[in-house]
């Protein structure tokens, strides 16, 4: 029996001593993992460097690095390993393997020194750089095309197909064939390589709460109503200079209308002249001009154009749904610097201009 409790004690013995060493061992490899992991995780002490276009140190001292698509999460890990970025691309790969996760394609930006986890983490969730873009007002479609292609949102191309979808003119019941006009300007931010559709939408949806704000009363108006009020107010945004003159040129437009008078707007010939024929802007019009033939052109046609000339802001929306009743008939410029226009009852009255100035686009 003593024999039995000795040798039992020898075996429990030899037991704790190899359990021992293996937690020792366990301690000391959990102990160096960590310890790798903390120091791999970190970024590097010297000062990271990169010229690459797609990822590079800017002077605010943010990481600017765009993931390319298609790009694979090892590729991304040796470009930040190379430029200094992370001190290792087999722990960032290693990660990526373990948890399937992958990096999203688009820009990015964050500030430097950053921890692995933290780059990965920004790179995972897809929180794009977003990038300002304003629009003016009176930019036309073609315009603000080559605008969002400027700044990498979308292709012009992209751009202008979207904006004769008809689902998205059937979404928001808008009797037209491209969504000219309704496109708000304002000041935007996008991610780049956003899709065009995306940001159409975005815009027409700014239009209609901006009207809102302006005249409550559109939401229970008929589409092809403010259909015609849209063209009547992107003909005013290319013609008013001076803000608090945009409704009494509404109010002269509903007068010409009224008596089946032509519009004669010279931004509705600028309009044909850059548009549809393509040609550089005029500095001024002649009466040459005034005979293009084209729907478009107000001097040759009665009534409104097919369709609105630009984007009209607040201003010129106001004015529209707001009009100012007066019993003139015409306006010219008298006054570039100021942005005076001179308005009459007669046209004695009005040909006394020597000269048609057009609003610069």
């Amino acid at each position: 029996m003593k024999k039995d409790l000795a040798l039992i004690k020898k075996i429990l013995h030899i037991v704790f001593r190899i359990f021992s060493a293996l937690l020792l061992f366990t301690l000391v490899v959990s102990a160096i993992v960590f310890g790798s992991a903390i120091y791999l995780n970190a970024p590097p002490r010297e000062s990271p460097l990169s010229s690459e276009d797609a990822l590079r140190i800017e002077d605010d001292g943010r990481l600017y690095i765009e993931i390319r698509n298609g790009e694979t999460a090892n590729s991304v890990g040796r470009r930040l390993e190379q430029a200094g970025i992370i001190r290792s691309s087999f722990l960032w790969s290693l990660l990526f393997r373990l948890d399937g996760e992958f990096v999203k394609t688009g820009r990015y930006s964050l500030e430097i020194p950053a921890s692995l986890l933290e780059i990965r983490s920004l790179l995972i969730k897809g929180e794009q750089l977003l990038v300002r873009v304003t629009i003016p007002e009176g930019y036309t479609l073609s315009q603000t095309a080559r605008v969002f292609e400027n700044e990498g949102i979308c292709t012009a191309e992209d751009f202008i197909a979207a904006s004769s979808s008809r689902e998205i003119l059937e979404a928001f019941n808008i009797p037209a064939e491209t969504l000219e006009g309704y496109l708000f300007p304002d000041t935007y931010l996008f991610q780049q390589s956003f899709p065009a559709a995306r940001v159409i939408e975005t815009m027409v949806n700014n239009f209609f709460r901006r009207l809102y704000e302006i005249a409550p009363a559109s939401l229970s108006m008929d589409p092809a109503e403010i259909n015609d009020k849209v063209i009547l107010a992107s003909i005013i945004e290319r013609e008013y200079r001076s803000p608090e003159e945009a409704a009494l040129m509404a109010g002269v437009f509903n007068n010409r209308l009224g008596i089946g008078m032509s519009l004669q707007s010279c931004a509705t010939v600028v309009y044909v002249i850059t548009e549809i024929l393509g040609r550089p802007h005029p500095e001024r019009l002649f009466y040459v001009d005034l005979e293009i033939r084209s729907p478009y052109n107000t001097y040759i046609h009665p009534g409104l154009p097919p369709a609105p000339i630009s984007s009209p802001g607040m201003v010129s929306l106001r004015g529209v749904f707001f009009p100012e009743s007066s019993n003139y008939l015409y306006f010219r410029l008298i006054d570039p610097s100021l942005g005076r226009h001179y308005f009459s009852r007669t046209l004695d009255e009005h040909i006394q201009a020597g000269t048609l100035y057009v609003k610069g686009w």
